[in-house]
């Protein structure tokens, strides 16, 4: 394959993502100036709200610091969407797996005394454990009982949530302290930070998303588990066991969640809190969409939604714009990214074959 048709395929992938981005900003922006006293004072706080999006999120002193913060656990929870996706499962339970991974691996980092260089590693094992068994579940229930990993992973969502909210209330809570959380973890078990906030948690994202691709692009486990997503029967006839694939998908897919739960009580607060589900697990469907479920495509896709998360406060506070407008942002991009075929009339873009029309089943790495 020559540069040219790379970039050319590279440029075509871009190009739904790219333009539903500039789509979303532009609904969204009528919306302001819609919803505004006046066209003249909506186009200014559009003008003034999207400008501190950017200003905050990566002009502003540790505006780009705060925002890779922010993109670490999307890339992690963004992964633990797109593997199931080319198994064909959609797995919505990112935000439970993220938080059962956290209970664990703070769990090590408080009572488990090891070295200083074993500790983390150790805490960053069983987060990927706990989300793993917590990924496990549905995938059993999806292989061997028919049950819709939809509903499962939903309802795992407000169980890993009741769970870790009363394992913070009641036996794990740290005495003495005025807020609901659980002692800190040992500082052996920390996360070394580079500038500000920034913990080396970022390497750690990278290294799995490069494994990532590797596992599925270049390995026969990977191939095993996409000819699952683009055709169970076809796959079982060539030997390949749906059912299994189905299992190792969302196991995988659980522990990557767990990973970036705990990592952001070791790189960030220490500690776990009541009120600890930020919302990345909901955030990452998103992201995987946005990045048509390609492992390398998801890094720039949660740096854009960090982006909006971090750059939301200054839009409220320089605009005086609810911060919900960042909520329909994200959701218009979801919304013209899962149907391509919007942005396709729109821009009047020709029609493709329907195999290359459906980026959330396929993806477009391979």
């Amino acid at each position: 394959m020559n540069d040219n048709s790379l970039l050319q395929r590279i440029g075509r992938a871009l190009l739904i993502p790219t333009l539903a981005i500039i789509t979303s900003l532009i609904i969204g922006a009528l919306i302001i100036i819609i919803t505004a006293e006046s066209p003249l004072i909506g186009l200014t706080k559009v003008g003034i709200g999207y400008w501190g999006i950017i200003d905050g999120a990566l002009l502003s002193r540790n505006g780009i610091p705060n925002t890779l913060v922010a993109t670490i656990p999307l890339i992690l929870t963004g992964l633990a969407v797109a593997i199931p996706f080319h198994a064909g499962l959609f797995n919505i339970g990112a935000e439970g797996q993220f938080m059962m991974g956290a209970l664990i691996g703070t769990l090590v980092g408080i009572y488990v005394p090891l070295p200083v260089g074993i500790h983390p590693l150790a805490v960053l094992l069983f987060g990927f454990i706990g989300g793993a068994l917590w990924g496990l579940i549905p995938g059993l229930l999806r292989a061997y009982m028919g049950a819709h990993e939809v509903i499962n992973t939903i309802m795992l969502n407000f169980i890993a949530i009741a769970i870790v909210n009363y394992a913070v209330r009641q036996p794990f809570k740290a005495e003495n302290t005025s807020s609901v959380q659980t002692l800190p973890i040992q500082e052996s078990a920390e996360l070394f930070r580079l500038v500000g906030r920034l913990h080396v948690g970022i390497f750690v994202a990278l290294i799995l998303v490069a494994l990532c691709y590797f596992f599925l692009f270049r390995t026969t486990w990977g191939f095993a588990l996409r000819t699952t997503g683009h055709n169970p029967d076809a796959a079982h006839y060539a030997g390949i066991n749906p059912k299994h694939q189905f299992v190792i998908s969302m196991t995988l897919a659980g522990g990557l969640a767990g990973v970036a739960g705990v990592m952001e009580v070791q790189g960030l607060n220490h500690t776990l809190t009541e009120s600890f589900n930020a919302g990345y697990g909901f955030d990452a469907i998103a992201v995987s969409l946005l990045a048509l479920n390609n492992p390398i495509a998801i890094i720039p896709a949660a740096f854009i939604f960090a982006i909006l998360r971090i750059g939301g406060d200054f839009l409220q506070i320089r605009a005086n714009l609810s911060v919900h407008i960042v909520s329909i942002l994200q959701a218009l991009i979801l919304l013209f990214v899962s149907a391509p075929m919007i942005i396709r009339y729109l821009y009047r873009l020709p029609k493709k074959a329907k195999k290359q029309d459906a980026p959330i089943a396929r993806g477009w790495g391979g």
